[in-house]
């Protein structure tokens, strides 16, 4: 999470399985949450405490990750919390996801760099002035 300091988010989308988030930043990067699935896995956005609009055009002041793994309690196998505490001067949004497994495969949540679409941020900030 650390790539994420110090950088502007210009767009956050959330796809419609809630397992993966893609944030375009002024730079033109274009990072993927999500997790890298293996097996027999279920890893998905459980919740979001804030607005994503307070992550927008304005610099990243923190972005850490927390986690709580446990079994059993009616939940799964295995499962495991995973919190994203990001914010910025507007404001402070925690996402939540939940990995269930049967305990032999990963739960995490992966930050994926996608690469460089400096023509895609042109494109965001032109429509915006529309």
């Amino acid at each position: 999470m650390d790539e994420l300091l110090g950088k502007i988010i210009l767009d956050v989308n959330i796809n419609s399985e809630k397992n993966e988030i893609v944030f375009l930043l002024s730079d033109g990067n274009k990072y993927s949450m999500k997790h890298i699935q293996d097996c027999c896995e279920d890893v998905v956005i459980d919740d979001i405490n804030g607005s994503l609009d307070d992550l927008l055009n304005s610099p990243i002041l923190k972005s850490e990750c927390n986690s709580n793994e446990g079994s059993g309690d009616g939940i799964g196998e295995s499962y495991t919390y995973s919190f994203y505490n990001m914010a910025t001067i507007k404001g402070y949004v925690t996402i939540r996801w939940l990995g269930i497994s049967n305990g032999y495969y990963s739960e995490g949540v992966s930050l994926v760099h996608l690469g460089c679409f400096i023509d895609k941020v042109r494109d965001l900030k032109i429509n915006k002035l529309i």
